[in-house]
């Protein structure tokens, strides 16, 4: 594609964007200095219809960008529109006074839904890659005791637990020595191999309650997929209901069903990724787009977070705002590991 069809492409996006109106060759000319006239416009507009790119909605002068033509701007997007330093301070201003990491996924998934006016999808950090910080034992009575499983994500996991018998405080330092030496730095999959080897050391009559405390590690450690995702922000689609050629209640049914939430973080990685329209897997998100992107530590995923919207999105702007988020996470999660 020639760079003039290109920036023709980028005008009708933005005014579009803009404007819901759709967008003729004599606002090109008026509000985009590129040095030509209505009829070189009308003429380039024209193959960029013929490929695809662009489509009449109604017999008006005035197009609109395909997903294909979407698509192909985003593609051609060189630099993601910065934020500016008072979104970025607003940003982390509002990240930075969260308490623990409950706090910041639910501060995270209002912020994007804010930011962005669009609908918020974040997930927890996965337990399956999140590794092992610490295990504490803590003593209620003498034969009742809580274990709380912290992992380098930041997930807290805890658990009561009734012993058969009485312990004392040596039983119990002996016991959370053995399982942070054994766990410590390894991943929650290697959990159940990690800890056999611990209730050797143990008299008979101890290993009873060790083996009450394994246990309920190794539920602690397994993921619990209802606990993965938190939305926010779905009744900002109400204010763009006339992008929906149908109506929007099959959007918001797809986005009650969790299984499709995961679908839609799915594949998200480091990189920011933009599926628009038809490219969507779910078919009642078709005339949606989804921006995502992972988080974790050391470009390891160990979430994901996102915003959907309609097609007539500020993708540049959504890109910066949920890459920017994104690593605002990822930093919280590396300070804390």
């Amino acid at each position: 594609m020639s760079n003039r069809r290109l920036e023709i492409l980028r005008a009708i996006v933005d005014e579009y964007v803009a404007t819901q109106e759709p967008v003729g060759s004599k606002a090109i000319a008026d509000r985009h200095a590129l040095g030509i006239s209505p009829a070189t416009i009308r003429n380039e507009m024209a193959v960029l219809e013929e490929e695809g790119l662009i489509a009449q909605p109604h017999t008006s002068a005035g197009r609109i960008p395909t997903d294909a033509g979407y698509r192909l701007f985003v593609d051609r997007i060189e630099t993601v529109k910065p934020l500016s330093g008072a979104e970025r301070r607003a940003i982390e201003t509002f990240l930075e006074g969260a308490l623990d990491l409950d706090d910041v996924v639910m501060r995270t998934v209002r912020l994007l839904a804010d930011v962005t006016k669009q609908v918020a999808v974040v997930q927890y950090p996965s337990m399956i890659k999140s590794k092992v910080r610490h295990v504490e034992l803590v003593s209620l009575t003498a034969s009742r005791m809580m274990m709380i499983l912290i992992t380098d994500s930041g997930r807290v996991e805890q658990r009561v637990i009734e012993l058969s018998n009485d312990v004392n405080d040596i039983f119990i330092a002996s016991l959370r020595n053995q399982i942070n030496n054994a766990l410590a730095g390894y991943r929650l999959p290697e959990v159940a191999d990690r800890i056999t080897g611990i209730m050797d050391i143990y008299s008979a009559q101890e290993r009873k309650d060790v083996a009450l405390l394994i246990s309920a590690l190794l539920e602690m450690s397994m993921e619990r997929p209802e606990e993965k995702i938190v939305l926010a922000g779905t009744s900002n689609l109400a204010r763009f209901s006339e992008d929906f050629s149908t109506q929007i209640h099959p959007v918001l049914e797809a986005l009650e069903e969790q299984v499709v939430l995961l679908r839609l973080l799915g594949d998200a990685n480091e990189n920011v990724k933009v599926r628009i329209g038809h490219e969507q897997q779910v078919a009642n998100l078709q005339q949606t787009s989804l921006v995502t992107v992972g988080y974790g530590i050391d470009n390891s995923p160990l979430g994901a977070l996102g915003i959907l919207g309609p097609t007539r999105m500020d993708y540049a702007s959504s890109m910066a705002t949920v890459g920017a988020v994104a690593r605002y996470i990822s930093r919280y999660l590396t300070e804390g590991a």
